[in-house]
């Protein structure tokens, strides 16, 4: 009997509901973060496909872009507790303040390529032309093309530095 209950709550049974809805919540939690990053790749990879069908309709890019825009959104308010954890842990810790403001100064970048690249799209499809930076040479002088190849080396040095990571991140 001792042995059947090892891994049990102290005062619950093995099969109790709340522990088995802890299980599913926690599992939950695990997949949804699990398909908010599935997502994210998906969409980004989905707005560079719909950029071929900029000529036939250029909502159709849009909605991708805002859509992936909306998954970062998710994606930051899912880590609202990293995040907090590690303004509190500046105060009192500085052994870690390194490897947290690294962390910390790699979403506030992609949450601000982001939000450019949203503007940018916006600000282009308003116009119905693209809107120039005429400092830079060709063709990085497009605002939208430029901070969606800036966005997307971005994405791809985040995902390469946490591929391990990623498939066993959780949401706290």
């Amino acid at each position: 009997m001792e042995a059947e209950n090892q891994g049990a709550a102290p005062g619950r049974a093995a099969g109790s509901p709340g522990e088995r809805r802890a299980r599913s919540r926690t599992a939950w939690r695990l997949r949804s973060r699990w398909l908010v990053h599935l997502g994210l790749l998906v969409f980004a990879a989905a707005a560079l496909g719909t950029l071929q069908l900029l000529h036939i309709r250029n909502a159709i890019h849009a909605d991708v872009g805002l859509t992936f825009a909306g998954l970062v959104v998710v994606h930051l308010a899912q880590r609202r507790h990293r995040i907090a954890g590690m303004f509190t842990q500046l105060r009192g810790i500085r052994r870690r303040v390194v490897r947290e403001l690294r962390l910390l100064a790699s979403d506030a970048i992609l949450a601000f390529v982001t939000v450019n690249v949203v503007v940018s799209g916006i600000l282009d499809w308003n116009r119905g032309a693209p809107l120039l930076l005429p400092v830079l040479p060709l063709p990085f002088d497009r605002w939208h093309l430029l901070s969606s190849v800036v966005l997307v080396v971005y994405l791809v040095i985040h995902v390469s530095r946490r591929w391990r990571r990623l498939r066993r991140s959780t949401i706290r």
